[in-house]
């Protein structure tokens, strides 16, 4: 396990992955009260209080818990770094994080060299995402403290590479904090990735699936009826490969094995209907998601499956 990680708090080796809509404010709180990371998108913040008000919440959070006796796991903020974001947003969302003086940052969608930097003159440390080899290796140049290797059967965007090559080959070059990301939905596969080499679990698709989730009814119920079949990994619905769950893709009048090529980079979508939004995403965890828990209830029950696995597999005594 990295020292960075073995410094924080955790319940179980796991973070609940930055989604757009699902992430809600509640989640991340449910998250953290039941010993597990919560991370979300600052684009979610943003169209709900703002940013600063998400991290004041948050922080209360941790401060009340800590006058109380109690530690609860720490959030973690996501910032895209696309060089298509506004200069100005990203310093804005960097300050607010400098202000708090957040000890975990996510990062995407481009270079995190400056975000670095800021982040590490606060003491904090940064994630970044990897879908392929190129990247991680692109990553760790850069300096980041940890990587989120988004594997084959991820939800959203996701890459093609199969954990049980991509995580050695990574750990075979990098000491620090690896996220393990795709295709995980049980306490056995969070004890799976540690055996690979991952120091912990990112999942997504098992947490669009919670009370708490931003996500609608009909995505989360979607969920549970789910199978492998029913999920569509295509560039068709946003321009850039991820998964989809073809009942919704079916819901907007297409046709999941024909869907409309892209114009240029850009997908073809009937007007006003909008990918993640209308067109709901879903990993190939899916097929083991048949309830929709609370937060609480779904962390004691992978708690219950991880410690099992262990045993199973001699990991612990």
């Amino acid at each position: 396990m990295s020292q960075q990680l073995a410094n924080i708090p955790l319940r179980l080796p796991l973070m609940a992955a930055p989604m757009s809509i699902a992430s809600s404010l509640a989640l991340i709180q449910a998250c953290c009260k039941a010993g597990i990371m919560g991370c979300f998108p600052t684009h979610n913040a943003a169209q709900t209080g703002g940013l600063d008000f998400w991290i004041a919440k948050l922080m209360e959070d941790q401060n009340r818990a800590r006058e109380a006796g109690q530690t609860l796991a720490p959030f973690a903020v996501n910032i895209n770094v696309s060089r298509h974001k506004p200069a100005s947003d990203l310093a804005h969302e960097i300050a607010l994080c400098r202000q708090g003086k957040l000890p975990i940052i996510t990062s995407n969608a481009g270079d995190p060299s400056e975000l670095i930097k800021a982040v590490h003159d606060w003491g904090g440390i940064v994630i970044h995402d990897a879908t392929t080899l190129y990247q991680a290796e692109k990553a760790i140049e850069a300096g980041v403290d940890g990587l989120m290797l988004v594997c084959a059967g991820a939800g959203g965007l996701g890459g093609s590479l199969t954990p049980f090559s991509f995580v050695p080959a990574v750990r075979s070059m990098f000491d620090g904090i690896i996220q393990l990301a795709g295709g995980v939905s049980t306490g056995a596969g969070i004890a799976a990735a540690e055996l690979l080499g991952a120091d912990m679990v990112c999942m997504g698709t098992r947490f669009i699936a919670t009370r708490e989730s931003g996500a609608p009814a009909e995505h989360k119920q979607m969920l549970t009826e789910a199978g492998l079949a029913d999920i569509v990994w295509t560039d068709r619905i946003c321009g850039i490969h991820g998964s989809f769950l073809a009942p919704s893709i079916r819901d907007h009048g297409l046709d999941p094995a024909d869907l409309p090529p892209l114009a240029g980079r850009r997908a073809q979508l009937p007007k006003g209907v909008k990918a993640w939004r209308d067109i709901w995403s879903g990993g190939q965890s899916a097929a083991m998601i048949d309830a929709v828990p609370c937060v609480a209830e779904l962390i004691d029950d992978l708690e219950t499956e991880y410690h099992k696995a262990r045993q199973t597999m001699r990991l612990t005594p």
